[in-house]
């Protein structure tokens, strides 16, 4: 497990690599696709997180929350002052404070 600095880019470099992976689903108790992150420009900072979430914790408990909120680092204070600028975060937020814990399945590229 990394030790988080105040700057996402820093995290973000010590991220496994997301090459082969086409997207993520995050999948609620009863099975359903409720988000998906997909590999390509503006969300592969997201998918590195929620991937590395998933090889660290397994599942995107309250526990991954926290530690993925500290991952995103400078994202995660710009999150809290503008609710909905950054989806992958705003999650994060919601099980951090109680929400349903989330099930990260990876999709391999074909």
């Amino acid at each position: 497990m990394i030790q988080p600095s105040n700057v996402f880019k820093d995290n973000l470099a010590q991220m496994p690599a997301i090459d082969g992976i086409e997207r993520i689903d995050l999948v609620d108790g009863k099975g359903e696709v409720v988000a998906s992150i997909e590999n390509k420009p503006g969300k592969q900072g997201s998918l590195a997180v929620y991937h590395y979430l998933k090889q660290v914790f397994g599942t995107l408990d309250a526990k991954a929350a926290e530690h993925g909120l500290a991952v995103f680092a400078e994202h995660t204070a710009d999150a809290r002052n503008r609710p909905g600028a950054h989806p992958n975060v705003d999650r994060l937020l919601a099980i951090a404070d109680g929400g349903e814990a989330l099930h990260i399945d990876v999709i391999q590229a074909s």
